[in-house]
């Protein structure tokens, strides 16, 4: 156990946040009230994302869509645009679905968690933190850096994911009613900035005369988590298809699932063996003379490894053809996702 009192180890993480707490652009110095639609904005955004590749497209979306009923008058393709190269792109349907129905609301947003939970998108974590830092709600924020904290302070030895409860647990114990907002801010912040995954630096930490594992000389070593399962590898066939003006087809792919929603490139389906081209080109857009581009395209997935080779081939001027044309020139501009866009680079590269 921690050789401080829960009220003790606030009011020092506290005082610590308030002079070391990270200047990022959706956050309220501490003490002051926080905008909500920035909160809510930035925390979707952060979700299995790190600050630094959130910075610039936070910066671009409030500076393209300032409130909830400015995103939500946004057609959703354009927020898909906006959004491409972020990832997990299930968030930004989700941000721009429930912008709608906030703006229903006057453009609102819950201030507790159960109405927060209840909007397309916001989970416990999210609900939680929104909860908290947007409205002052005295709410448990739990993601990794509090887990890892949790773990140190405590010296809680048990393997993650399955410490997740017992550590959520320990920081319920922790939270204080009084600025409950910055509170759960700085035990994030402490965790990215100095109780780090690897050489942890107890020496400026605000609780290191609290912390088991410091005295026991074990923070590094803490969380312990269980051996992850090697990730898989999937493959695929990409068609990159034009017409005789240089025109690239796309298509989009249905609206739930992996990349739900967004433009494409046809391909084959995904799966874990390779391709035979005379197979892949069952899946083909349409008849042509389809040939293969040297190299192929590799991206990773949170649950799998892609490897996509690439053939390129020319549509006849009569053909029939599902999907629709795109300038070349204009592939920036599209919905399309990071993979695809690896894809079309791949594609210009070896044309």
């Amino acid at each position: 156990m921690p050789l401080s009192s829960p009220a003790l180890l606030a009011r020092r993480l506290l005082a610590w946040y308030d002079r070391d707490a990270r200047r990022l652009p959706w956050r309220s110095p501490p003490g002051e009230r926080a905008d909500p639609y920035r909160v809510w904005l930035s925390e979707v955004m952060l979700q299995q994302t790190t600050v630094a590749a959130v910075e610039p497209y936070f910066r671009a979306f409030v500076a393209r869509w300032p409130t909830v009923t400015e995103l939500a008058a946004a057609p959703l393709d354009e927020v898909l645009a906006a959004w491409a190269g972020l990832g997990y792109y299930a968030r930004a349907r989700n941000l721009h679905a429930c912008a709608q129905i906030l703006a229903g609301r006057g453009g609102t947003l819950p201030e507790d968690e159960d109405g927060l939970r209840a909007l397309p998108g916001v989970g416990e974590y999210t609900a939680a933190a929104i909860a908290a830092i947007a409205f002052g709600r005295r709410s448990v924020v739990v993601d990794g850096n509090v887990l890892r904290v949790m773990a140190r302070l405590f010296a809680h030895r048990e393997k993650l994911p399955g410490a997740k409860p017992a550590l959520a647990a320990l920081a319920a114990r922790l939270t204080p009613a009084s600025r409950p907002g910055d509170y759960a801010q700085a035990v994030m912040d402490l965790g990215a900035t100095l109780c780090t995954p690897r050489n942890p630096a107890c020496d400026r930490c605000p609780w290191r005369d609290s912390c088991e594992a410091n005295r026991l000389g074990i923070a590094a070593a803490l969380p312990a988590r269980e051996a992850k399962a090697r990730r898989p590898v999937r493959r695929g066939v990409a068609f990159w298809a034009q017409r005789a003006d240089g025109a690239v087809l796309l298509r989009r792919r249905p609206a739930t699932g992996l990349l739900g929603g967004m433009m494409e490139i046809p391909s084959t389906p995904w799966r874990a063996e390779p391709w035979a081209l005379d197979e892949a080109l069952a899946a083909a857009p349409f008849a042509a003379r389809w040939r293969k581009l040297p190299g192929e395209v590799g991206h990773v997935f949170t649950h799998f490894a892609l490897r996509l080779t690439v053939v390129a081939g020319r549509a006849r001027p009569a053909a029939g053809i599902d999907g629709e044309w795109c300038p070349v020139d204009s592939l920036a501009q599209r919905a399309l996702p990071s993979v695809m866009r690896k894809v079309a680079r791949h594609a210009m590269e070896a044309e």
